[in-house]
């Protein structure tokens, strides 16, 4: 079981130079998880359009405040963008210990959540 970020899952559907690799460590993982966002970016990436809403009121405040408490921690040297922050406190808050991204800030932004950023090598 894994976590893989909009980019991973992305590369399943599109052919780049890392997306074989990217492939078998999905299927050595067999369950992979992304946050209702993850989900939402490939949609848009893949068919340019807008994201709708895939989660309810209440998952959503609990995302946030999730996301919103460990921001405040996190020090202003850190680049830190929104979709990084949710995607790391999705994980962090579903006991993944490990994402899957190839996003050097979000690779740098993973300790302060608690999660180790692996990227992997095609």
């Amino acid at each position: 079981m894994g976590y893989l970020d909009a980019a991973y899952i992305a590369k399943f559907y599109v052919d780049e130079v890392d997306s074989a690799a990217v492939r078998r460590l999905a299927e050595s993982l067999g369950d992979v998880h992304c946050a209702a966002l993850g989900r939402a970016e490939v949609s848009t990436a893949l068919h340019r359009k807008l994201r709708e809403g895939v989660f309810g009121d209440a998952a959503f405040r609990e995302i946030l405040a999730a996301t919103v408490a460990t921001v405040r921690a996190v020090p202003k040297s850190v680049f830190l963008r929104a979709a990084d922050a949710i995607h790391l406190a999705c994980a962090r808050e579903s006991g993944f210990m490990e994402v899957y991204t190839e996003d050097r800030h979000m690779t740098v932004a993973a300790e302060h959540f608690g999660v180790r950023a692996v990227v992997i090598q095609p």
